[in-house]
């Protein structure tokens, strides 16, 4: 597709929004017809037609007055006129206000003597207060803050002004000059979430939202820290399901929203800092026996300490302003800024250490058999593979500055991350340099907002799951009658190759096997990362009811990743004298965006609205080479042997997206809000394409019954919203125009697969959401309900086609996911004598269900009808033998099925051979379906008790419904290695009709070397634990002679696993990019049981 520059629609936008400048001076004209009414009621429609406010003092006017008034077309003055003819009271116009006046009363003097007063209002962490109600005592002449919390107002020296706001104590301030003042308002015993941050950074009242939006606090990810953050919000958000890498520190995480909606794209959530989406191409793992390496990804390079707050966006509405990538949902997180008036130094340290939480039992009772089958007689080793592994540390120091005054505010931060995992030699850090200074010019009108992150991280051998690059199939299959001390030496001089080689005398076994430490010493991954990320924003406030914004941001990085596989390793890898892999990989994004908002009232009507631009450029380049060494050991690219066994590491691809969009909320009273938005997005990716861009709208509805009726007195806050949207996301790149397909094993390059089309359509996710917000006992409690129901239509299907096309594959878009689901969430806080409890419970609830899929389309090439019954998307391990994943009309996005069971008898019963005492195993071509893998429901229940200083925090999370397979445990059983396998010959065999099987026969039928059959090896996947639990004390200031404040705590995760069928972790994943890997472990890293303690000092 042709780019097509908007540089000038910015440029448009900009002197459109600079005409907006209002010219108070001209007057308006007035047409009423009233009679014998009271001057109260006819002020207010002279002030629905005008704009205007009335400013009086009600001892000075009879608003009871009766008065009549005819006029057509006249001007302001001239109905004023009209209006207090032959009265003692006189007006003038002041700005947008009319004052009145006794001309007798000493409250004349306002027109002489009066100031405007000026002013911000916030909360005690200084974010704005949208409403706030300012009031000049003894008078009905008031004003109400902005949505940056200003406000302006007309009074006298000495005068007190009344402020007021729902859930915050009230204040009375004497006016002493025109200096501008800054008001801080206290939160009353019950608080209301008055002011969210949604898309594109846009702030919104609360209670005007038609769709659902959470935000958790920086506690919430800094109470107990994780390398990655995103782990802890397990269990604290409704409507998400977070899983963590199975590469340890640092790694991955898999953050899914609502269900997953599509059946071949990425289905994570999206990831926005600042208003600005984060270009997140990493993942942790890969699928199936071999896999990839674990890795990390782009968002769990923040240091959490850095964090203000995080909106978690659950659904395509919230969401829609960010165009395509927005169809999975939001993790929107807010920054610290610097702090007005007030110089903060904090200084914060969270160490904890690591050790495996749930692994696989195994037995060391029984000895070696043969080679590496624990078969054997009764042993007097005594093997552990727990010994293996390390006592992990993560160990996370930060330092923080932040400083202000009204008109400048800085915030710096340093910290730094160390990990060493509980693999040897594995390790993870990470360090943060952040800084950003707000600036305030030109009597306020003007901000500007500068921020940067320079960010080094570097990672060691992070290890995921599979056969390759995997200590742990070596280790946990090691003969249990052999002493494992032999292999601790795991290189040794060879005089046949002259240099130290690998000692493992077992061979690979199938399994691509090798002594574990020289997996981890002499197979070394080794990943370093650069990245910066810098912000400019700039916003004009053009007057108190309308502002321009714009913003610009650059986020690079630049990675090198080496791969040295010494002299020896196992041919599988490299050549005798070893391997290397060096490439470089660029990641570059731009984003840059205009805003302009409109924000006025109109009588009963308040118009809030947003129009703007973006653009969105990212790229991705890698290249780099890889192959067998000519001298062993000496690892560099001029060393690599180019004349055999090599390859080139070569990608790349450059997306845009350029858009408009629009959101207008209209709101009557401060109880009913109307809600549209638009957004148009010219996407690169239509290139070739007969359709070069794509709209998509959302309309949604708040009504705030506690304000619209009378409410029992119980129930302290009301609202019903609902939401409906259509979003669009893009195909895969170069569908319209596929590539030359290049062989790295050959070198050669082959035609395209996929047959060109330009007929092509974007992916569409048309949602609706239904809820309910209420507050009862004055706030006390809180419960928060959301139904909800998506359709994902367009869903992208390759079909054969004939080979005389010159193609071997078609695009068919068709099919239909939904989900529909129930998001649930109760609060409960308040204090009693100083003993504060807060806690919050959570339940999500979804359903996924493929309502089509290709059947009874149109073949695009043949014109043939597609017959598409069913469409299988991957094994779960090794083909044939571990369960499989096939979706089906009617079914669900993970259903499984599983294709062989014991050969029965005709009678039903196992058969077992009379001669051998053997087993067999039957193969269906039907297979049959067992269940799926998603959960029924998930529940979490959050609890702060805090009590003089103490703070108390407990975290359960817990997953109901789903299947877990593991091939680890068909693989262990298969070798004779787990507990399970020496149980039954405790017991003298496996009990089947009536008699008993030998244990070996039993578990080398229903196990395999490199999988168990899926019937036998699937598990529930429900599970209940202990997720979080810290205790701080914060000691009293006098301790420290009242320099600092000082809190010291213990804090731990996955302390307790209170239920669990499965013999892993079930909510570990091994692959977080993948749709459909998930529950299935193939030797995966166990997840880890953290504990340690943290220390916090602020002066």
């Amino acid at each position: 597709m042709k780019k097509k520059s908007i540089g000038w629609l910015l440029c448009l936008l900009l002197v459109l929004f600079s005409a907006f400048s209002p010219v108070y001076g001209q007057e308006v004209k007035i047409t009423l017809n009233r009679q014998g009414i009271p001057l109260e009621s006819l002020l207010k429609e002279v002030e629905k037609q005008t704009s205007m406010s009335f400013v009086y003092n009600t001892s000075d006017v009879d608003l009871n007055r009766i008065v009549s008034l005819k006029v057509s077309g006249e001007s302001l003055s001239q109905v004023l006129s009209r209006l207090f003819d032959g009265t003692d009271i006189s007006f003038s116009i002041v700005d947008k206000h009319i004052v009145l006046a006794n001309k007798n009363s000493k409250a004349n003097r306002y027109q002489a003597n009066r100031i405007t007063v000026r002013g911000t209002i916030t909360d005690t962490l200084e974010e704005p207060l949208i409403g706030v109600s300012i009031l000049r005592k003894g008078t009905a002449y008031g004003t109400v803050t902005d949505i940056d919390g200003r406000f302006w107002i007309e009074a006298l020296q000495g005068e007190i002004l009344e402020i007021s706001y729902i859930g915050y104590t009230s204040q009375t301030v004497t006016i002493k000059d025109e200096q501008p003042m800054k008001i801080k308002l206290a939160e009353d015993n019950q608080l209301l979430d008055e002011v969210v941050v949604t898309a594109l950074g846009i702030k919104r009242e609360e209670k005007s939202l038609s769709y659902n939006v959470q935000q958790v606090g920086s506690d919430a990810v800094t109470s107990v820290k994780d390398a990655n953050f995103m782990n802890s919000l397990v269990g604290k958000v409704a409507g998400v399901q977070i899983s963590s890498g199975a590469t340890g520190a640092g790694g991955a995480a898999r953050v899914v929203m609502r269900g997953m909606k599509s059946l071949t794209k990425n289905n994570n959530a999206l990831y926005v800092i600042d208003g600005v989406p984060v270009f997140n191409t990493g993942m942790s793992g890969g699928d199936g026996q071999y896999g990839e390496m674990g890795g990390s990804d782009a968002i769990a390079d923040l240091n959490p300490d850095d964090i203000e707050s995080i909106n978690m966006m659950t659904g395509p509405s919230a969401a829609a302003l960010y165009g395509s990538a927005a169809a999975n949902g939001v993790v929107l997180i807010n920054t610290r800024k610097g702090k007005k008036e007030k110089l903060a130094l904090t200084i914060s340290n969270s160490t904890t250490f690591s050790r495996p939480y749930i692994m696989p039992k195994m037995q060391n009772r029984y000895g070696t058999s043969r080679g590496l089958l624990s078969w054997g007689e009764p042993t007097a080793q005594r093997y552990n593979p727990e010994d293996f592994f390390n006592t992990g540390a993560n160990v996370i120091n930060s330092v923080s500055l932040s400083t202000g005054t009204d008109k400048n505010q800085t915030y710096v931060a340093v910290s730094t991350t160390n990990t060493n995992g509980i693999l040897p030699n594995n390790s993870y850090n990470r360090y943060n340099f952040t800084a950003r200074n707000t600036t305030n010019f030109l009597d306020d009108k003007l901000t500007l907002d500068l921020g940067g992150q320079y960010i080094i991280q570097d990672n060691t051998n992070m290890v995921s799951q599979g056969q390759y690059y995997n200590p742990l199939l070596p280790l946990y299959l090691f003969p249990r009658g052999d002493d494992f001390n032999e292999i601790r030496l795991y290189e040794r001089y060879s005089t046949n190759y002259g240099l130290m080689a690998q000692y493992w005398p077992y061979g690979d076994g199938g399994l691509s096997l090798q002594n574990p430490y020289w997996v981890q010493k002499r197979l070394l991954r080794i990943s370093n990362k650069k990245r910066y990320m810098m912000n400019a924003s700039l916003k004009w406030m053009v007057n108190d009811w309308f502002n321009i914004a714009g913003r610009v941001n650059l986020d690079n990085s630049d990675y090198r990743n080496k791969t040295k596989k010494y002299a020896t390793t196992l041919t599988t890898f490299s050549g005798i004298n070893g391997g290397y892999e060096d490439a470089m990989r660029q990641e570059r994004s731009l984003y840059a965006d205009v805003l302009g908002t409109f924000d006025k009232t109109f009588g009963d009507f308040r118009l809030n609205a947003n129009i703007g631009a973006s653009i969105y450029h990212t790229s991705l380049q890698v290249m780099g080479f890889a192959g067998d060494l000519v001298i062993p050991n000496f690892f560099a690219l001029n060393n690599i042997n180019y004349d055999a066994n090599y390859k080139p590491l070569s990608n790349g691809y450059d997306d845009e997206i350029q858009s408009l969009f629009a959101n207008v909320e209209l709101g009557w009273r401060s109880q009913l809000y109307l809600t549209l938005t638009g957004r148009n997005d010219w996407d690169s990716k239509l290139a070739f394409s007969n359709q070069s861009s794509y709209f998509y709208p959302s309309v949604g509805l708040s009504a705030i019954l506690s304000e619209m009726i009378n409410m029992p007195e119980l129930i302290t806050y009301a609202k019903l919203r609902g939401s409906y949207t259509v979003v669009a996301s893009s195909f895969d790149r170069f569908l319209t125009n596929p590539g030359y397909e290049y062989s790295s094993q050959t070198h050669n390059w082959s035609n395209p697969l996929i047959f060109p089309m330009d007929n092509l359509k974007p992916e569409s996710t048309r949602s609706w959401e239904l809820g309910a917000n209420l507050r009862f006992l004055k706030n006390r409690i809180n419960f928060d309900v959301t139904y909800y129901r998506s359709n994902t239509l367009n869903q992208t299907f390759l079909v054969d086609i004939p080979s005389s096309s010159g193609y071997k594959k078609a695009v068919v878009q068709t099919g239909n996911v939904q989900n529909q689901g129930i998001e649930l969430a109760l609060g409960f806080n308040d204090e009693w004598n100083g003993f504060r409890w807060a806690s919050n419970a959570t339940f999500t609830l979804n359903r996924n269900k493929v309502k089509q899929l290709a059947g009874g389309s149109t073949n695009p090439v043949t014109g043939e009808l597609i017959v598409m019954a069913n469409m299988p998307v991957g094994w779960l391990g090794k083909e044939n033998v571990a369960p499989r994943v096939i979706l089906t009309e009617g079914g669900s996005m993970t259903d499984i099925y599983v294709y062989n069971q014991l050969q029965k008898d005709n009678n039903g019963n196992i058969y077992v051979n009379p001669t051998t005492g053997g087993l067999s195993i039957h193969t269906s071509e039907t297979p049959d379906k067992v269940g799926d893998l998603n959960a029924d429901f998930n529940l979490g229940w959050r609890n702060n008790f805090s009590y003089k200083g103490v703070d108390l925090g407990i975290v359960l999370s817990a997953r109901v419904g789903g299947l877990a397979y593991s091939a680890t445990q068909g693989i262990l059983d298969y070798y004779g290695a787990s507990e399970s396998s020496a149980e039954v010959r405790d017991n003298g065999g496996v009990p089947i009709n009536n008699g008993r099987v030998d244990a070996q026969k039993y578990f080398q039928t229903i196990g395999t070397g490199e999988g168990g059959y899926g019937r036998y090896y699937l598990y529930s996947a429900t599970n209940l634990r202990l997720q979080e639990l810290s205790i701080n004390y914060t000691l009293p200031r006098h301790w420290v002679k009242d320099v600092a404040d000082v809190t010291v705590g213990l804090i731990g995760r996955n302390l307790w696993m209170i239920y669990c069928k499965a013999p892993f972790d079930p909510e570990l994943s091994a692959s977080t990019g993948s749709n459909y890997y998930m529950n299935v472990d193939y030797f995966m890293q166990p997840s880890l049981r953290n504990i340690g303690f943290n220390v916090k000092v602020q002066f």
